[in-house]
């Protein structure tokens, strides 16, 4: 097996446990989001912590997807050239969910 195909299922299996974690621990788990265990005690308490741990999960199980698909296909057709896709795939996605403004990262979970 070729080493992008062992990274992608690596990385697959990596996401699968944080996603398992994040449904463990369900709300508890939005402090493990970097970004919002830095915010004060207070400012936490305005956030939906059950749907920002639901929405990770969700994200965490997508990547892992992505990810177990690149390795499967790489090892299946013994191409790394589809294990490097993936990669390139699941860096744009993470790259997407990157926010530097706190109001981007977290003001759709809110409590109005």
């Amino acid at each position: 097996m070729d080493i992008w195909a062992k990274t992608c299922m690596g990385m697959s299996i990596f996401f699968w446990l944080m996603a398992l974690l994040f449904v463990v621990l369900k709300g508890k788990a939005a402090i493990l989001i970097p970004g919002f265990n830095t915010m004060p005690k207070e400012q936490r308490k305005r956030y939906d912590t059950e749907k920002m741990s639901r929405d990770q999960r969700n994200l965490f199980a997508l990547w892992a997807v992505i990810t177990g698909a690149g390795g499967f296909l790489s090892h299946l057709t013994s191409s790394r050239n589809v294990a490097v896709i993936a990669v390139v795939i699941w860096g744009i996605a993470f790259l997407r969910e990157v926010h530097l403004d706190e109001e981007k990262a977290f003001g759709k979970y809110r409590i109005k």
